[in-house]
């Protein structure tokens, strides 16, 4: 069979791939820790549920605007309003079906054939294949690993050409945890605005910080004068407990909405209706969320400092990337690699199938030499999943 040379390239989803196989391994009877889920282990508040419920009784099971309900995008936008102390258009919000959706949306509007699209190395794993299905050209840049791969315009300007059109940004970041500064932050936007380079700034996981207090810092925090063209990238996916609603959003001038919104007329019409009630419980009771969201942090926290406190004691040759935010440990594995074990996938399969425990290899976020572990999970879970992991490194030295 032939294809359409519009997916010659195209990769599965590893992280969705290793998702699977734990659950089918799970079903099957074997006894398997999934540290490899990209989404929180809580319930979704119980009054964003219900208005989700609630939304399916009063009727609201029915086609709505493209860009999303005039109610949701105008309390989205008043969230925005209250952040940035100014009044913000409805008109620069379109709610899509995910964040995936939302980046999916931005990277087909702003690039095409003969463009390159700047990612920094870790990246998330559908960066580099949206933007190939865009027919541009994804372009990987390699940050140091003392700044925990944190881009520097230096870093940029070794990978740029007058080809470059836009930078991929993701702040806390997936996979690493990492949080640029707010002056890292304006360094790199003031470096893509003398170059005309479009920034997708992703902050789905800008809530889930553990750097200083308060959400980590974004590019909507910069003055006016350091920024160029954005699109910024959110959604209630990931701080809310929302993953399964799938409803994301992006912020940005109201012309490339318009032409965001165009594009997804023909793709998926509006995001779920019920789905969208729901989000607008969360987004027009943002105190209430608050409140839910910094317990899920607090939860966070917790684990990564137990994640990180385990890892120092029990493996400490797994070097790893200090996790300010989201919640993913990214650790090195190269020190097991020998004849048999060459890449982090084989290092990842050994460990699924002889110690039960699910992780993401490290090749399908641009490193062969790092894995992903999640620790959204209970924290009985993390500790054993980790000593498991432990006892097999162990044993592989002996």
């Amino acid at each position: 069979m032939q294809f359409s040379e519009n997916i010659a390239r195209l990769q599965p989803s590893a992280t969705i791939a290793v998702s699977t196989l734990a659950k089918k391994l799970k079903a099957e009877g074997r006894d398997v820790i999934d540290l490899s889920a990209g989404q929180p282990d809580f319930d979704t508040p119980g009054f964003i549920s219900e208005a989700g419920i609630q939304g399916i009784r009063d009727g609201h099971t029915r086609y709505t605007p493209t860009p999303g309900t005039p109610a949701l995008r105008k309390a989205i936008a008043g969230v925005y309003s209250a952040r940035l102390g100014r009044p913000v258009d409805p008109a620069c919000i379109v709610v899509n079906s995910g964040a995936k959706h939302s980046l999916f949306n931005a990277i087909f509007s702003i690039f095409g054939p003969g463009d390159r699209v700047l990612i920094p190395v870790p990246y998330w794993t559908s960066y580099p294949e949206i933007v190939t299905l865009a027919r541009a050209e994804p372009v990987t840049v390699r940050g140091a690993a003392a700044l925990d791969f944190r881009m520097t315009p230096a870093d940029l300007q070794a990978a740029y050409s007058h080809r470059a059109k836009g930078l991929i940004l993701c702040s806390p970041s997936n996979p690493s945890g990492g949080v640029y500064s707010l002056e890292e932050l304006k360094a790199v936007a003031e470096w893509a605005k003398e170059r005309d380079i479009w920034i997708i700034a992703d902050e789905i996981y800008r809530l889930i910080n553990f750097k200083g207090v308060g959400p980590a810092p974004s590019i909507l925090d910069l003055p006016e004068e350091s920024l160029g063209n954005f699109v910024v990238v959110d959604g209630a996916s990931k701080a809310f407990a929302m993953t399964g609603w799938r409803i994301g959003h992006t912020y940005s001038d109201p012309a490339v909405a318009k032409k965001m919104s165009d594009l997804q007329s023909h793709m998926t019409s509006n995001p779920s209706s019920p789905a969208q009630q729901a989000a607008l419980a969360a987004y027009s009771e943002w105190d209430r969320s608050m409140e839910e969201v910094g317990k899920m942090v607090a939860a966070f926290r917790r684990r990564r400092d137990l994640a990180i406190r385990l890892l120092d004691e029990l493996i400490p040759e797994f070097n790893y990337v200090n996790p300010e935010g989201a919640f993913y440990l990214y650790f090195k594995v190269d020190s097991l690699f020998d004849g048999e074990m060459k890449d982090s996938s084989s290092v990842c399969t050994w460990l699924l199938e002889e110690a039960g425990i699910a992780l993401v290899p490290g090749v399908a976020f641009g490193d062969d030499r790092y894995v992903r572990m999640s620790y959204a999970t209970s924290d009985d879970l993390l500790e054993e999943g980790i000593r498991r992991m432990a006892r097999m490194v162990a044993s592989k030295k002996s």
